[in-house]
């Protein structure tokens, strides 16, 4: 499978922003969808965003006008800027890829990274 190393992650108060990054390795990556899942505690893990190989992003409603994800094909590198963040917006993120299209089930990626806390205070 492709090895992605997830970074950024941080405590941070309400309205602050953070950028996470998920790298990976191998001359494919260009042909993968990415996406990016959270899950609190307590709940169970959700989609948040992902990204096409074209481009083209799809969001989850929660995060819309908010959150932007972006691709670096060039640099094997997937971004996921988290504006006015919420406090319900704490989670531990994680980055996930695939072949083919953006899937919002998790349970559809096979490449994992390994997680990067978001936590958000009031």
């Amino acid at each position: 499978q492709v090895p992605l190393v997830e970074s950024g992650g941080g405590l941070v108060q309400a309205g602050d922003s953070l950028r996470l990054s998920c790298a990976a390795s191998g001359r494919t990556f260009s042909s993968y969808a990415v996406a990016w899942f959270r899950q609190a505690p307590g709940k169970e893990r959700e989609f948040v965003s992902g990204i096409a190989w074209s481009g083209t992003a799809y969001n989850a409603n929660s995060v819309k006008g908010r959150f932007t994800i972006s691709r670096d094909n060039a640099k094997n590198t997937v971004y996921l800027q988290l504006n006015n963040l919420k406090p319900e917006d704490t989670a531990v993120y994680s980055c996930a890829a695939r072949r083919g299209t953006v899937i919002t089930a998790a349970g559809a990626y096979d490449n994992w990274g390994q997680g990067s806390q978001v936590t958000v205070s009031s």
